[in-house]
């Protein structure tokens, strides 16, 4: 199950006590205070890692909590101190406070921790009170509470390339013939209600990532279709490209439908969303290409996106693996470069 978006209660260790003890060893007079100091609480630590792609483990694992730590002993023995406790999240989350909307730590690098409730410092033992004029004191100090806090935790996948679109224009169909990712796809709208993340390996072994956004539908930014719960996932990509069809106007069946059209939806509601996301590169592809009715369309839509958008435009078909070594050439060239359209810098081997 894929879930971006989850709330956990964190509850940091309570630090151990400090100790009340006094030596008691033969041949040795006035023994003197020996009580140890508590050990530290363990805290919670948030770690992103490679390893989760999801925040489903939270969806009903509510509380988190850390391990206490030890009383002090005689001796002067410090209690053990408490084991953190690790919440592993997919790289790319961002943690909120729950309460106060405050954003505390954005996750972008495998490995990268954040501690998010800091555990309780351990008590001192009365042998921390012992003074020229107090040699047998008996006063100690219990442990400190650990932080507790109700936190929001917020997936953003980390892509290169984001497909957008709208609902079976072929989005996974693309990513199942240039990776090895199998998604699940069907002829009807919605087959894909999760993003499909694909690794594409390019020339000289180089690999980028590709995201299929789905849901996308006129009103998606204000919770239409899928779009307003997958939205997010766009800001974390690189490059955009719209995936485009020409659907078949049968007659007296007529959808409404057309790729310009198509287009000009999904901008708008990109920029509805976040208009910084139009700011960053974008290409064109007409998918279904093998079908007389796209291919008889593919020269006025070139024209349209080419030549007046100043778009980048290339026609495919994912069905019938046309093209799509070139796809992939332009896809590799733009994320060697940082967009479509520049010279080409080539990645060292």
């Amino acid at each position: 199950m894929f879930v971006d978006e989850a709330k956990v209660e964190v509850r940091a260790g309570r630090g151990g006590d400090g100790a009340l003890a006094f030596r008691r060893e033969k041949f040795v007079p006035r023994g003197g205070p020996a009580g140890g100091d508590g050990g530290r609480g363990g805290s919670v630590i948030v770690r992103a890692t490679h390893n989760a792609n999801t925040l489903a483990d939270y969806r009903h694992r509510r509380t988190v909590r850390a391990e206490d730590g030890r009383p002090g002993g005689g001796d002067n023995k410090t209690g053990r101190n408490g084991e953190d406790a690790f919440i592993e999240v997919p790289v790319g989350t961002l943690i909120h406070d729950a309460k106060t909307g405050e954003l505390l730590a954005d996750l972008m690098q495998d490995g990268e921790e954040f501690v998010v409730a800091k555990g309780g410092d351990g008590g001192q033992g009365n042998a921390r009170f012992a003074t020229s004029t107090n040699r047998a004191p008996r006063r100690h100090t219990p442990g400190f509470a650990g932080e507790e806090r109700l936190l929001r935790l917020e997936l953003k996948l980390i892509a290169d390339i984001g497909l957008v679109g709208f609902p079976s224009v072929g989005k996974s169909t693309i990513i199942s013939v240039i990776s090895s990712a199998r998604p699940k796809i069907a002829d009807y709208p919605f087959t894909t209600i999760v993003p499909n993340l694909c690794v594409v390996k390019w020339k000289n072994l180089r690999e980028f990532v590709v995201a299929d956004i789905p849901g996308l539908i006129e009103g998606a930014h204000s919770g239409q279709g899928l779009g307003i719960q997958f939205l997010r996932h766009v800001e974390r990509t690189n490059l955009l490209v719209h995936v485009l069809e020409v659907t078949p106007q049968l007659e007296e069946q007529p959808d409404g439908r057309d790729p310009i059209g198509d287009y000009e939806v999904i901008v708008g509601e990109l920029k509805k969303f976040n208009p910084e996301l139009l700011e960053r590169p974008q290409m064109v592809v007409l998918n279904k290409i093998d079908l007389p009715y796209v291919a008889e369309r593919e020269e006025e839509l070139r024209a349209h996106f080419e030549d007046k958008l100043g778009l980048p435009f290339i026609a495919i078909s994912a069905a019938a693996a046309i093209n799509l070594d070139e796809l992939k050439d332009r896809l590799g060239e733009a994320i060697a470069q940082g967009g479509f359209g520049e010279e080409l810098e080539h990645w060292e081997t």
